[in-house]
């Protein structure tokens, strides 16, 4: 679980426990819907809870997964607070690179959209279509999944 890298929205400790299940260890149901939709830190605390109470992981997966989920916490916490000062800032670029960067990604699929259907012989190379629909994806995703996380949070402490 060294070198992490962070995919498709996963989390360490639901890297970890899918680890574990391909080891043919016997990971409860419960544990595999929970760590699926982890969305905040909440989330991941009461996902630690039932890694600690859970009786089928032994004492060593525990610490495995309690460990990888403390790094997804960390990680989280970071974020936020990242985008908290970023927000806090007198810099008009800073507090709004991320809208600016989803509208130029949305225009740039526009244009080549536009171009590949108008324009004979106007042929866009599919790396190009692979590196910015993964943009596209990571963008949007981590915009408005964390915009949801955020109210979500301000809902729950009220």
């Amino acid at each position: 679980m060294g070198d992490y890298k962070k995919k498709n929205g996963t989390t360490r400790v639901g890297d970890a426990l899918r680890w574990l299940v391909k080891q043919g260890k016997d990971v409860a149901p419960e544990l595999l819907s929970v760590v699926g939709s982890v969305t905040g830190i909440e989330q991941l605390k009461d996902l630690a809870d039932k890694i600690g109470k859970d009786d089928k992981l032994s004492e060593a997966d525990k610490e495995l997964l309690l460990e990888e989920l403390r790094y997804d916490m960390l990680e989280m916490e970071e974020t936020t607070k990242r985008w908290v000062s970023d927000n806090q800032t007198e810099s008009y670029l800073t507090r709004n690179i991320r809208p600016l960067t989803l509208a130029f990604l949305t225009a740039t699929l526009f244009v080549y959209i536009i171009l590949d259907s108008s324009l004979e012989g106007f042929k866009i190379d599919s790396n190009w279509i692979d590196l910015l629909s993964s943009l596209l994806l990571l963008v949007y995703g981590g915009y408005f999944g964390m915009r949801s996380a955020e109210k979500i949070t301000k809902h729950w402490k009220k």
